[in-house]
């Protein structure tokens, strides 16, 4: 396994960094509009940043006061390595910690396999945003 680690961080912090993941997936690979990546969430939200060995940023997401999970991404050379499910169980404990007991997301629908691995389950139908199909999902915290 390729050697990285993953901190937790804020958006005043970290903006540049946390957004240079997020661009290069969401806006450069997916086509996301710029317009919609952006929102004011990131300034009340906490993020972790998941950074090579090397100190480059490869993979970040944030968690909204309210419990909902956004924003998870990594970079495509780091896809398949656990940087993803390492970013998720530190999110996991980190809301445990905090007293939440659920939280949700929106899981674009080829990634709802990897939430649903994680103890994630489908809510509803199908549905799309920002062009690409997403399916809701929540998990119960123990």
């Amino acid at each position: 396994m390729t050697a990285f680690t993953i901190g937790e961080t804020d958006w005043t912090r970290d903006a540049a960094r946390l957004g240079a993941v997020r661009r290069a997936v969401f806006i450069d690979e997916q086509g996301v509009p710029e317009a919609l990546e952006w929102d004011e969430y990131d300034a009340v939200s906490t993020h972790w940043l998941a950074l090579a060995g090397d100190g480059s940023p490869i993979g970040c997401a944030r968690l909204l006061p309210d419990g909902h999970l956004g924003r998870m991404a990594v970079l495509p050379a780091w896809r398949g390595r656990g940087v993803g499910r390492a970013l998720l169980d530190r999110i996991l404990r980190a809301a445990q910690a905090r007293g939440q007991t659920v939280l949700r997301l929106s899981a674009q629908t080829h990634a709802a396999g990897f939430y649903a691995r994680a103890g994630f389950v489908a809510e509803g139908a199908e549905y799309e945003e920002a062009g690409i199909p997403h399916v809701a999902m929540q998990r119960v915290l123990a």
